[in-house]
């Protein structure tokens, strides 16, 4: 008997290859279409794609949809954080909790023995490793996703580069237009700013004062949630011949404090909410701060549910409410939520 893989596909070229090359594998595929925030006609337009897809492969989409779930796992938790002054990542949050967590339930429901995303990573079963294409690398949001699921997850797109994907797109009769689509947002229920987003539930542009280090006043800016740590625009700093930066957000009095570049070094970090798929509780490694930026050399401590890191070098703009995750080389380690830099 096939074994039976549940493929999510959002109707873009990556999840409509992915569920294509699973198909000519030999596994028995069916797709599921996942409706998560409620950006208007954004859903008319990409459930069409992916009925598409699913009809151009021969197999069965299903549609769930999650947008309560979502609003309340990933969107409002993406609201509070901005409002407490601080810097959130919602898809690391939808991966654990939608794409590999409802996803996951479902798949349970119609008997897949595997759960396939056209994410761009690598797993054995028991870790995960970064793409082949580092341009298109999606570890760093996929740290917080359950270990325990680890062995049901395929990515076919994994060893494979992003303009390889297109030309296989390119070469199908039928397929062709998924190549030229437009790469999804990285926050998909993002479309212009996040402020954009904000404005509709909190209030954003709201005056109030920028200090120095010393607390002293010394210019203006246009609402703290305009703010994330390392910003140097957008604020005014009276006398100041050299750029000035975000170090630190005052929420409760809506202020922001800033600095020279030398004030933004930071050395080390305190995590909460760990997700290791390492059982080592003191160890050295490197550590990603935020998405794109380079893993810096560490020393990791685990105590309870948190982990001290020290860094090896002073890292630029480090902002609460990001994900910290640590790799070995290519390897994925675990990671967690920054609480203080």
């Amino acid at each position: 008997m096939k074994e039976k893989v549940l493929v999510g596909m959002s109707g873009g070229v990556d999840s409509t290859i992915t569920t294509l090359l699973l198909k000519e594998e030999g596994y028995e595929v069916e797709g599921l279409y996942m409706k998560l925030h409620s950006k208007p006609g954004y859903h008319e337009i990409h459930l069409a794609r992916a009925q598409k897809a699913a009809d151009f492969v021969g197999i069965k989409l299903h549609v769930l949809d999650l947008q309560d779930t979502f609003n309340e796992k990933v969107f409002k938790p993406f609201i509070d954080t901005y409002a407490e002054g601080k810097t959130p990542n919602p898809c690391a949050l939808c991966n654990r909790n939608l794409k590999f967590g409802e996803m996951i339930k479902f798949a349970d429901e119609v008997g897949a023995d595997y759960l396939a995303t056209g994410h761009y990573i690598k797993t054995d079963g028991k870790f995960f490793y970064m793409a082949e294409d580092d341009t298109k690398d999606q570890s760093y949001f996929l740290f917080y996703v359950n270990r325990d699921i680890l062995p049901r997850l395929k990515f076919p797109l994994g060893e494979r580069k992003k303009s390889d994907i297109k030309k296989i797109a390119e070469s199908i009769k039928g397929l062709e237009s998924f190549a030229s689509q437009a790469e999804s947002s990285e926050i998909c229920f993002v479309e212009t700013t996040y402020t954009d987003v904000l404005k509709d539930y909190v209030e954003v542009d709201n005056v109030g004062e920028v200090l120095d280090s010393e607390g002293n006043v010394v210019g203006e800016h246009k609402g703290y949630m305009h703010y994330t740590i390392g910003k140097r625009r957008g604020f005014t700093v009276k006398g100041a011949h050299d750029p000035h930066f975000v170090t630190k957000i005052l929420p409760e009095t809506n202020q922001i404090v800033v600095g020279k570049r030398e004030e933004l070094a930071c050395n080390s970090v305190v995590l909460n909410n760990l997700n290791m798929f390492s059982d080592e509780v003191e160890f050295d490694t490197t550590v990603k701060l935020r998405y794109r930026t380079k893993a810096v050399e560490c020393h990791v401590k685990i105590e309870g549910d948190k982990a001290y890191v020290d860094l090896k070098e002073g890292v630029f703009g480090v902002a609460v409410g990001q994900a910290a995750v640590f790799y070995d080389d290519d390897k994925l380690i675990g990671g967690g939520w920054i609480i203080e830099s």
